[in-house]
């Protein structure tokens, strides 16, 4: 499965997936084969960050 392209949509998808199924972006990428880089830098041009105690993008 590949992740969303809609900022805004895969910011959604992705918190989902880190509540409910992996305990780091680390993990998240692993099992989606995507570049945590690439992820970060997508989600901060909403202002998103990700965030290592909550595991979610803030």
């Amino acid at each position: 499965m590949n992740l969303p392209k809609d900022p805004v949509i895969l910011l959604s998808f992705v918190n989902t997936q880190l509540r409910d199924n992996y305990a780091s972006l680390e993990e998240l990428c692993k099992a989606f084969d995507a570049d945590a880089t690439s992820l970060c830098a997508t989600l901060a041009k909403l202002d998103y960050h990700y965030d290592k105690a909550s595991n979610s993008f803030v």
